[in-house]
């Protein structure tokens, strides 16, 4: 079960926005991914939880931050109840999608396991529904994924096998990179791995 921290900054001008305190794991019918977020002061700003099934889709999303709360799941594409801090209004939303994206490094995990790229494969377009800080407003985004470099690391601990990802804003036709190591994110844009406990795991 990896547990650890990542830095989360504004991938422009790398001004700080939190830290994100998670641990996650697959288990019998999927993977889950917890997290409690805290401002770079220490106090604490939010909360991510993130169930998948077998098929990498998302069966259970749990989202809080500035007092707002989001619950979704793929339900006829996927469906979400969106709260506000009173707690007095609540709107649903549902977009013809294929899974949940945000600031939190476990959606990076959630499409590279839901899309099941190969190394030979051509990019894959996917269509997420983002929720975006700081009150959690979701927006329809089209992205294309490549897996463009797998290489295998000895380590203490065995082999570490790293993806490398090529993800495309179909919008604006900016391009950037992940590194995926089974559940945890290497390095993104925004994203930092300072902390990690224990090896990822390996996601198949």
């Amino acid at each position: 079960m990896p547990r650890g921290r990542y830095s989360l900054h504004d991938p422009h001008d790398h001004t700080p926005l939190a830290d994100e305190h998670f641990h996650c794991a697959p288990g019998p019918s999927g993977w889950r991914y917890v997290a409690q977020l805290t401002t770079p002061a220490g106090e604490p700003s939010g909360s991510v939880d993130l169930a998948l099934d077998e098929l990498g889709r998302p069966i259970r999303l749990e989202l809080h931050a500035g007092g707002w709360q989001v619950r979704g799941a793929a339900l006829d594409g996927v469906t979400w109840v969106r709260t506000d801090p009173t707690g007095t209004h609540a709107t649903e939303g549902n977009v013809r999608a294929h899974a949940f994206t945000g600031p939190s490094p476990a959606f990076l995990v959630a499409t590279a396991r839901l899309l099941r790229l190969t190394p030979s494969a051509a990019a894959t377009r996917v269509r997420l529904v983002a929720f975006t800080d700081p009150v959690l407003a979701p927006r329809t985004v089209d992205q294309s994924w490549a897996l463009v470099d797998r290489e295998t690391h000895a380590t203490d601990n065995g082999p570490l096998t790293v993806d490398a990802y090529q993800v495309t804003a179909l919008d604006t036709g900016e391009q950037h990179t992940v590194h995926l190591a089974g559940d945890v994110v290497l390095s993104a844009p925004g994203i930092e791995l300072e902390d990690l406990d224990s090896p990822p795991s390996d996601l198949g």
